[in-house]
């Protein structure tokens, strides 16, 4: 009777847990860590293992991000100063990508710049971004696509005009994957 009972009780929080994960409230999608403790009670890391494996052949998981700068090292930060997002846990296939609404050069555009600012430690200067990205795309296509990703949060612009990774990047791109690839084919500014 009690297994029964404690299915029963991750159950229904595995459900609120669904519901804070994947409906959007104010612009942001996701939870953060103490929202979800505030819901789901102190055992919000259990309830969202649970979901992630319920999620698991569905190709999807639950990750977790510091929106922060990042710790130093040896020091995490606590999970209830995190965001839970729901992200796809594979890639698509290139024949998917069109289901994602957006240009083959934009997303060029967009991993060039998140290029740069890894090559830079975690900032670049738009302007040198916005010089580089027009080599191969009309100024105004720039501007547009990088204004597009802040907006969209997978880059953040402070008042100097310095560039850095959105939370939106921090959560649905590899980054260890992603340099490994551009590491693999070598690409320099000139090409």
């Amino acid at each position: 009777m009690s297994v029964r009972r404690g299915k029963a009780y991750y159950a229904r929080k595995v459900k609120k847990a669904v519901h804070l994960l994947f409906f959007r409230r104010r612009y942001r999608p996701g939870a953060k860590g103490s929202e979800l403790r505030k819901v789901l009670g102190p055992d919000y890391l259990r309830v969202l293992k649970i979901l992630d494996g319920l999620l698991r052949p569905l190709d999807l998981k639950v990750k977790q991000v510091f929106e922060k700068a990042p710790q130093p090292e040896g020091e995490a930060g606590s999970p209830d100063e995190a965001r839970y997002y729901v992200v796809l846990r594979g890639t698509l296939e290139p024949s998917e990508l069109k289901y994602c609404g957006w240009r083959i050069d934009d997303l060029a555009a967009l991993a060039i710049s998140i290029g740069m600012i890894l090559a830079r430690g975690g900032k670049a200067p738009r302007a040198e971004v916005e010089k580089f990205l027009s080599e191969k795309l009309p100024r105004w296509r720039v501007r547009m696509g990088l204004d597009m990703f802040i907006r969209h949060g997978y880059l953040m612009e402070d008042e100097e005009g310095m560039l850095y990774l959105g939370w939106r990047t921090m959560a649905e791109v590899d980054l260890a994957s992603f340099l490994d690839l551009l590491a693999k084919y070598e690409i320099s500014p000139g090409e």
